[in-house]
């Protein structure tokens, strides 16, 4: 198969999981899966980052594993935790069948006995070098994480290993597709970008943004979706704290439909009030006036 009749796939199976991928981005998933490296997608927020993630693994059939990354994220939360409740248990089962000087284990002490992968919590991490088909692991968010946090992702990324100081290093059982996103709210570290292939994901143009409302929103008409399009493009011109995405233009033509709103010039009243769906700030809401409204919908007929 040609690499062009690859991306062609690539995007077909994407299209029919209800996403609608540019050649670029389709391009940037092959080479992250010929290859073997993590892919970070860098946009701002409501772009539709995370939603690739779980599109790609609905495409190719495999389990999609989570870490949502936020400030304080550490290792219990993120790779592992011993069952502290299990090895107790354990240790007082140990101890009342003198199991340190049984036979059958001589030379095996509780701590030797306890601190094995059975006592072991897979958190997301550790679970996704551990399944025997590779998984989609989504390293959501990653610029909300410690930059120590970071660092300690460099091994995972690099080697798909893992280490555990009481047992030792843990390889991959299989590679994950790992996907990364950041909303750049802090610079990321040149030494996790080294480890990455890169995509930026941008607002999608008029044309990619009418087929995803077309493909997630089936039953809408052409006229109305065109003039959401164009009300939400032009939108996002103003000087916004919050700018709307693609999930508030879904949100958005649903609601629309909901009033039995067609065309945008219908119930201005009505479409005042659908606002809540776009903006989503209190700053935002009183500094768009009704004539900022009037001309918004008088562009998008």
């Amino acid at each position: 198969m040609t690499a062009t009749a690859e991306l062609e796939q690539q995007q077909r199976k994407l299209a029919q999981q209800g996403y609608i991928a540019d050649r670029q981005l389709c391009a940037s998933l092959l080479l992250m899966q010929r290859i073997g490296r993590p892919l970070l997608l860098e946009g701002d927020a409501g772009v539709g980052k995370t939603e690739i993630a779980s599109a790609l693994a609905r495409s190719e059939g495999c389990e999609l594993i989570r870490l949502q990354c936020y400030e304080g994220l550490d290792i219990n939360a993120a790779v592992y935790e011993w069952n502290y409740q299990h090895q107790l248990l354990s240790i007082k089962l140990i101890e009342q069948s003198h199991l340190k000087a049984s036979a059958k284990h001589p030379k095996e002490s509780p701590e030797e006995h306890i601190f094995s992968r059975k006592y072991l919590l897979e958190r997301p991490l550790l679970a996704a070098i551990s399944r025997p088909e590779p998984p989609v692991l989504l390293i959501d968010e990653i610029d909300r994480a410690d930059e120590e946090f970071e660092a300690f992702l460099l091994e995972l990324l690099a080697d798909f290993q893992i280490s555990i100081p009481e047992l030792g290093t843990i390889k991959a059982t299989s590679i994950p597709l790992v996907i990364l996103t950041s909303n750049g709210t802090r610079e990321l570290s040149d030494a996790l970008r080294r480890r990455c292939l890169y995509h930026y994901v941008d607002y999608p143009p008029f044309d990619k943004e009418l087929l995803i409302i077309q493909a997630k929103v089936p039953d809408i008409s052409q006229q109305l979706a065109r003039q959401v399009v164009a009300f939400v493009q032009d939108i996002r011109k103003k000087s916004l704290r919050k700018i709307p995405g693609i999930a508030e233009t879904l949100d958005w033509a649903v609601a629309l439909m909901a009033l039995d709103i067609d065309k945008l010039d219908q119930n201005p009243e009505a479409i005042r009030d659908s606002l809540v769906c776009l903006l989503k700030t209190r700053e935002d809401m009183e500094a768009f006036s009704d004539v900022d409204l009037q001309r918004l919908i008088a562009t998008s007929l």
